[in-house]
């Protein structure tokens, strides 16, 4: 049982009567992150505080003896954006995971204060243009229309857009996955990339409060939930 079964019964949040034990389906996943807001993907410096800390013996990554894999949770991710209810990016120190819609507008007011928008004319801001004049591109493809096709360029774009996500600016909508001869979909999947106002609507990237006040209210309400967690990593997680 998870580190974290615990902690969710002291949430404020909607969930003060839940006490969350291992998930074992995609919709156990999505109403875990409705009652949490923040949740990390993988590890996350925290102890058990991830998403995959959180399933079933049997939904975790196994590898088979023939070589082919299983991992119920990368396989999930893709549902839990699609119901809407959570937006997913590298929001956790560059790491991936879910923010809850009800967090989202004090997420979001609060990175976007701490990260000016990108200068006109600058790598970030043509990735940007380019994203919302298309709408929504799998990232290789984004890569390629703003032509960065070179030699190890495709580092050098991931980190603009790892930064992007972090300032809020850039989310993924889904996961795009190759078939073989038969149909069947294999491999981890490409991201395919968008603005949270395309995703969610421009009301849902703001809030009413000042940036600071979004921060305090986050940094409540991970303190209710992670007790065991110092300041320091819960900040190092928000900011």
């Amino acid at each position: 049982m998870s580190d974290l079964t615990t902690y969710f019964s002291s949430l404020s949040r909607g969930a003060a009567d839940h006490v969350w034990h291992e998930i074992h389906t995609c919709p156990e996943l999505i109403e875990c992150i409705g009652q949490v807001g923040f949740l990390p993907l993988l590890e996350s410096g925290i102890a058990g505080f991830s998403a995959e800390a959180l399933m079933a013996e049997e939904c975790r990554y196994t590898v088979f003896p023939d070589g082919s894999w299983e991992w119920p949770l990368w396989q999930w991710k893709g549902s839990a954006i699609r119901e809407g209810n959570s937006l997913y990016g590298k929001f956790f120190a560059g790491k991936a995971g879910f923010i809850s819609r009800a967090w989202w507008p004090d997420f979001c007011n609060w990175r976007r204060s701490q990260t000016p928008p990108p200068e006109k004319d600058s790598i970030e801001d043509i990735i940007l243009s380019t994203l919302r004049e298309e709408g929504s591109m799998v990232a290789r493809e984004l890569r390629a229309a703003c032509d960065f096709t070179g030699k190890n360029m495709r580092s050098r774009f991931d980190a603009y857009v790892a930064r992007l996500q972090m300032s809020c600016r850039i989310v993924t909508e889904d996961f795009v996955y190759p078939t073989d001869k038969h149909g069947r979909e294999y491999g981890f999947g490409w991201s395919l990339l968008t603005t949270p106002e395309r995703l969610v609507g421009k009301e849902a990237c703001h809030s009413s409060l000042p940036p600071d006040e979004s921060y305090r209210r986050m940094v409540d309400h991970m303190t209710r939930l992670l007790p065991n967690a110092t300041p320091k990593q819960i900040a190092k997680l928000l900011k």
